[in-house]
């Protein structure tokens, strides 16, 4: 199709794009799917997560024990969400749709594109406080076996075999800057070709310009991500009043092209962006050691057991524990001044609890082997995954030691904040005083118990519990943990058919946004917390919603 006319223009080949696009494919409509990055970049940041999708009642949950619910689910999301505005009418709207889409038919759809999933399902975001506040009741993150790319590779499969047939054309190196309207509605879009480059995926390419294009269509569908590249951007919308000032640094959880250009070009066509000041941020960033794009910074999944300490050395309490409430922590290691904080450990904790987020990080998963898995996690002789144990060596932000006045030396030397080796112990052995038996006070060791009550966290993600300074159960390990950047949870405000809705509340005739920069559905329909898996499960289902608009004649 070499035509710059078609029935929808689509601006961006991530997961949300993909899907848009082969739902367009399928009803037989011609579509033009644009990108600033290079054609061996398709998938976008999906490619790059672990493939995890949220998901509600499934056979994988039955089969672990897991007894969940379309009301059970409902209650997390809206307890976690916290909807408190008057833009808030649509994304609430959403964020009901997603879930019965997660209870119902969710799995069998992707399942008969040829998706699997890994059998024990993680416990995500268990939040940590009250019944009707946030996090996971239950476990509820699948991970689909080849993580990223086994998500993206069946909507690039449908993708591909629409091109063959001419109905979709791909436009790689085309930057768009200009979304053309008349009348109030939308026609077309115009940009600029960029030079090609050969950059490895997920790198920064060039933005040489070598020429310009003008393209019509009656529908043009905005799916080019959120802002979490563009540290410059976070900090601009960064909510001080919740989170207090914006961290001094941060390393980036996503490539150098989620730089959220398309937005205020959208809202210039009268999109409308609302909940701009909601955003998610991990608070267990690594600086890649081996970086693929700029100030790359890798995210720990962590198991339950690590201790975690602010910058001045204090014990952070509950509900700020490894995998329990983001936010909060987040808002907790800021009020220090200090934009980083400590995980201290044993070398029992990490070889069992420590993960990688990510594709690439997870090299068993991806390959989609169940051989590969077992070695890499469960015949590991005392090691940790080659993954966690490269950065365990290589990385800036580890310090190994055998003893903790040798390990509270090492991380002095990476600390802006000098650290006390008595103030430490005295932590770490008020702790290691509650593991002698099943009962406790302290509130992780309790955690731990409840979390080895299940058997997919005894059996991969939670070390039985132990004295950390316990010679025996070591090395000593301590990690310097930066604030990474990640996911936009406000966007683009739209109906439940993706069209986007501007500031008067009208719908803004042939405009549509899907994936990151609808907030993942409606402008947000995350409310305040993420409760993970469900931004790839956005990208699919706000994307699906637009392939399958009736709008889109």
């Amino acid at each position: 199709m070499g035509s710059n006319i078609a029935d929808v223009i689509i601006v961006g080949t991530g997961l949300a794009g993909l899907a848009a696009a082969t739902e367009l494919g399928d009803r037989g409509k011609r579509v033009i799917l644009l990108d600033q990055e290079p054609a061996h970049f398709l998938g976008g940041q999906a490619h790059w997560s672990l493939g995890g999708l949220f998901m509600v009642d499934t056979p994988e949950q039955r089969r672990m024990g897991i007894h969940d619910s379309l009301g059970l689910a409902l209650n997390d999301w809206m307890g976690s969400a916290q909807f408190d505005r008057v833009e808030d009418h649509w994304p609430r709207q959403w964020a009901e749709a997603y879930l019965e889409f997660a209870a119902g038919d969710m799995r069998q759809w992707l399942h008969d594109m040829g998706l699997r999933w890994f059998p024990v399902v993680g416990w995500a975001e268990r939040g940590g406080s009250m019944a009707q506040g946030h996090g996971n009741s239950v476990p509820r993150f699948h991970v689909t076996w080849g993580t990223g790319p086994g998500v993206v590779s069946p909507f690039v499969d449908r993708l591909r075999a629409h091109i063959e047939t001419g109905l979709i054309a791909l436009r790689s190196r085309h930057q768009v800057s200009q979304i053309l309207t008349q009348n109030g509605a939308a026609y077309g879009v115009a940009g600029e070709i960029l030079a090609d480059d050969s950059a490895a995926r997920g790198a920064r390419t060039n933005r040489q310009q070598i020429g310009s294009f003008e393209i019509h269509a009656p529908a043009v569908i905005v799916a080019s991500g959120g802002i979490g590249g563009n540290l410059e951007l976070v900090r601009k919308n960064w909510p001080r009043d919740r989170l207090g000032e914006p961290p001094k640094h941060m390393v980036s959880g996503v490539p150098f092209h989620v730089d959220g250009r398309m937005i205020p070009i959208a809202e210039a066509a009268g999109g409308h962006l609302i909940n701009g000041d909601r955003m998610w941020h991990y608070c267990e960033g690594l600086r890649n050691w081996d970086p693929i794009w700029p100030n790359h910074g890798i995210r720990i999944l962590p198991g339950p057991s690590s201790m975690w300490f602010d910058a001045n050395g204090d014990r952070l309490a509950a509900p700020c524990l490894p995998g329990f409430d983001t936010l909060a922590t987040l808002k907790e290691i800021l009020k220090t001044g200090q934009s980083y904080s400590w995980f201290v450990l044993s070398q029992k904790i990490i070889e069992k609890e420590f993960a990688l987020s990510g594709s690439e990080q997870n090299p068993d998963l991806t390959s989609g082997k169940w051989l590969e898995v077992i070695r890499a996690r469960l015949l590991s002789r005392g090691q940790a995954p080659a993954p966690v144990e490269a950065f365990k060596t290589h990385g800036a932000d580890f310090v190994v030691a055998n003893d903790l006045a040798t390990l509270v030396a090492g991380m002095n030397k990476i600390a802006e904040v000098p650290l006390k080796e008595p103030h430490l112990r005295r932590q770490i052995e008020a702790r290691d005083s509650q593991v002698d038996n099943p009962f406790a006070k302290d509130a992780q060791i309790i955690a731990i118990h409840a979390a080895r009550n299940y058997r997919g966290d005894r059996l991969i993600r939670t070390a039985k519990p132990h004295r950390i300074l316990d010679p025996k159960n070591g090395p000593l390990i301590a990690v310097r943990l930066n604030i990474l950047s990640r996911k936009t949870l406000g966007g683009l405000q739209t109906n439940l058919d993706s069209q986007m809705i501007g500031q008067d509340g009208a719908v803004v005739a042939g405009l549509y946004a899907v994936g990151e920069a609808a907030g993942f559905g409606g402008g947000g329909y995350h409310g305040y917390n993420a409760l993970e898996g469900s931004f790839l499960g956005g990208c699919i289902f706000s994307g699906r919603n637009a392939g399958r608009s009736r709008d889109i004649a």
